[in-house]
């Protein structure tokens, strides 16, 4: 009888162990299709649209002095708006037309001075706002009366193709520009002049933000001449040295050679403007600044004429033949695969109103003082 009730035991015990491993085969099948039907329609999402990826951006950094009347285009996704104003200006509704400059403006702008190292301290301002978004990979310094000369897409693909900054860079051997007392933190053999438009890559906008060897030499001992500034004259009245330096279009090119990094650059700016002020007709156009192009000349002509103008001038540029005195050779085909093509992408026109008008009011407010307050004339 014992034996009888052990052996029952044992069957009934191995009929629930079987059973069990039954439902534990059973879940594991239906889970597995579960998983794998899951997976196929997350298979099929993803090939009917693909997982968003985002693109790096270019950030256009506007030194402005309070209204930006221009507009962009739609490719949000491609590019960022920081502007640097007068302090306290305000982008709203009534200061800009463009969705995309409302409220773009940075809440720790400066004063700007033309021809002082204010003018670098706003962009290094710029630059450090730009850079908290991981996104931005490059950095184009503009001001309002920036219009561009060609659409986005060209723009974008032409700058993103490039691994290089794009800085227009020369050895500047002019004796009013460098100030001995930069040596030794700045030997003359790292001096460099150029145009204040640059596009820099996301790694030499980081130089710029944290260097602090340079700027401060800039801001004792780079800045415009009290006298050129009112006269244009180039010497004191006691005879002695003026050094006439404008810290816009020295910093960045210096401090690119100081750190050994101008076999990253590509030597040319992607701003246009006319320099060439003896033909002009206007006295008022006349002086320290490029020509100022009115509402009036901004016609297909001007547009193609600088688009012709600006393919010759490489291509002058090339064969040596510099129009810049000392500007050492750039070997823009070298640094280019796309050869000769419209290389100026921008040109910077003030509409409606010439330099002289706005600039004459500043002049005489602040007469007393080393500077002014900034006015783009680009």
């Amino acid at each position: 009888m014992m034996m009888r009730r052990s052996n029952s035991q044992k069957c009934h015990h191995r009929w629930k162990r079987k059973l069990f491993a039954m439902l534990l085969l059973g879940f594991s099948f239906v889970t597995f299709v579960l998983m794998e039907s899951q997976y196929r329609r997350i298979k099929m999402v993803n090939l009917i649209s693909p997982p968003l990826i985002r693109k790096p951006k270019i950030a256009f950094l506007f030194i402005a002095r309070n209204r930006i009347p221009l507009d962009l285009g739609d490719a949000e996704d491609r590019f960022s708006v920081y502007v640097h104003p007068r302090p306290g200006f305000l982008l709203n509704a009534a200061t800009t037309r463009s969705t995309y400059f409302l409220n773009r403006q940075i809440n720790d702008s400066i004063q700007v001075d033309w021809g002082e190292a204010s003018m670098i301290q706003a962009e290094r301002i710029l630059l450090q706002n730009a850079l908290t978004d991981r996104f931005n990979e490059r950095f184009i310094f503009l001001s309002e009366s920036c219009i561009p000369l060609y659409n986005f897409n060209y723009t974008y693909d032409y700058i993103m193709s490039a691994s290089t900054s794009f800085v227009d860079s020369f050895t500047d051997k002019n004796e009013d520009r460098y100030n001995p007392r930069m040596h030794p933190v700045i030997p003359v053999e790292n001096w460099r002049k150029g145009s204040q438009w640059v596009v820099l890559t996301r790694k030499h906008a980081k130089i710029v933000v944290q260097d602090n060897t340079v700027y401060p030499m800039f801001e004792q001992h780079c800045k415009a001449s009290y006298l050129i500034i009112l006269s244009c004259s180039h010497l004191p009245a006691d005879g002695s040295k003026e050094h006439n330096c404008i810290p816009d279009e020295h910093y960045v090119q210096t401090l690119l050679a100081q750190k050994g990094l101008e076999g990253e650059i590509t030597r040319r700016s992607l701003t246009h403007s006319s320099w060439d002020l003896s033909s002009s007709r206007n006295h008022e156009r006349r002086g320290w600044h490029p020509v100022t192009y009115k509402l009036a000349d901004a016609t297909p002509q001007l547009i193609q004429s600088i688009k012709i103008t600006s393919i010759t001038r490489l291509s002058t540029d090339e064969n040596g033949a510099l129009a810049r005195g000392n500007r050492p050779v750039a070997s823009y085909s070298q640094e280019n695969s796309h050869g000769l093509l419209l290389y100026v992408f921008l040109i910077c026109l003030l509409l409606e109103f010439s330099v002289k008008q706005q600039m004459e009011p500043d002049i005489e407010r602040n007469r007393g003082s080393l500077g002014r307050e900034f006015v783009d004339t680009s």
